[in-house]
């Protein structure tokens, strides 16, 4: 069992100075070129054949609105897409004119093995990823029975989650509704994360002592996931690039749905098709790169940082942070003026090891007016002030 001794949770500043040395080369400017080119084919389809089903109603819709913000949703998004479109461009589902040609048709067989390509490594990432985080949370975890257990119980909770997905498709569910389904499933995982992160009283007693989880375990799966949390750096650094792809992969799923639908009444011209070939080869070819660039920031992402570095890096990162030095036998007098109600004032301290008896804190408040709100405050912080031994 790793120690967690002196370490906190990664901090979205940390986070900050470490993707600082992984700069994610932008994505071409045929990206959106393309994404363009796609969604004016995609209306000239639409002009004289509206959505006739529900599906394409949904794909519309979606294609109009913003790409998902968190970065695993994106991931997910991508995996569905990509499995409509190999499902879409089986040689069974495509039109027969386009069967019968076979220039077309080697053309479209080549677009799925891409796409089939792409996914291929989409999936292994993911998985790679699961098992990574796993285990690098369990080198924090008791060594013994208990890690055994948590173990098995992780196995018997995806076995379960599996059966679920097979249940749906068994029953005729659709891709939707499956990829559906195992967003449901990882946004549950996040949930039961945070509420055990968040365990209070003798709930969480029995989750430190009796399962073992280190308290600053705790502290990382409540908060790395939090809206404004640590993870939201990563969204800003690596999200747009990933939005983009999101979308483009989206438009050319939603063209070709599109147009399989409606080929009797307008058939595909060669340069609709050469635009579509196009967009399919930068797609898979960044997709794939993104997704090499992300493991490699992933692999090396730590989870703890030792309490020294994050209170560095705050300091560095904070104009109102003053380190002060205070010798034995003396003392140091602080001055602030609190300017509205619910303002904060936090101080932080250690001791160099000898022979230190005790520190001594006293707070004193001066204060012209003190409603009843000021004084309830007041309080408090007289009860904080004390000995420290």
């Amino acid at each position: 069992m790793a120690s967690t001794e002196g370490l906190v949770p990664i901090t979205r500043i940390f986070l900050a100075s470490y993707y600082d040395k992984y700069p994610f080369t932008p994505l071409p400017d045929d990206v959106s070129r393309l994404s363009s080119e796609i969604r004016s084919m995609t209306s000239d389809l639409l002009k004289d054949s509206p959505p006739s089903s529900q599906d394409e109603s949904l794909l519309l819709k979606e294609s109009e609105g913003e790409s998902p913000h968190k970065i695993d949703e994106n991931m997910w998004k991508n995996r569905e897409h990509m499995e409509e479109i190999i499902f879409l461009l089986h040689e069974s589902r495509c039109p027969q004119p386009l069967q019968d040609d076979s220039e077309l048709s080697t053309v479209f067989n080549n677009m799925r093995y891409k796409f089939q390509k792409t996914l291929n490594v989409l999936q292994d990432f993911q998985a790679v990823n699961s098992d990574h985080v796993f285990n690098t949370v369990m080198t924090y975890m008791p060594q013994d029975f208990r890690g055994t257990l948590i173990r098995q119980q992780r196995e018997r909770s995806e076995r379960n989650k599996q059966a679920e997905v097979d249940a749906l498709v068994n029953s005729g569910g659709s891709i939707r509704d499956r990829y559906a389904l195992l967003w449901r499933q990882q946004m549950d995982r996040r949930r039961q994360l945070a509420q055990l992160g968040s365990a209070t009283g003798v709930y969480k007693t029995l989750v430190k002592y009796l399962v073992g989880v280190p308290q600053v375990l705790l502290d990382f799966i409540r908060q790395i996931n939090d809206d404004n949390g640590p993870m939201e750096e990563q969204r800003q650094r690596y999200g747009p690039s990933l939005y983009s792809l999101t979308a483009i992969v989206l438009l050319i799923r939603l063209f070709i749905q599109l147009a399989w639908g409606r080929f009797e009444a307008k058939k595909l011209t060669r340069d609709q098709v050469a635009v579509l070939e196009q967009a399919v080869d930068v797609y898979t070819y960044e997709f794939r790169r993104f997704i090499t660039f992300i493991s490699e920031v992933f692999a090396n992402s730590p989870f703890f940082i030792s309490a020294e570095a994050a209170g560095a890096l705050e300091a560095r990162n904070n104009d109102d942070y003053k380190e002060i030095n205070v010798p034995a036998g003396k003392t140091h007098e602080v001055s602030l003026s609190v300017e509205s109600v619910n303002s904060y004032i936090a101080w932080d301290f250690s001791l160099i090891q000898g022979k230190i008896n005790m520190v001594v804190f006293s707070n004193y408040f001066l204060s012209w007016v003190l409603n009843m709100k000021s004084f309830l405050l007041l309080f408090q912080l007289f009860l904080a002030s004390g000995v420290f031994s």
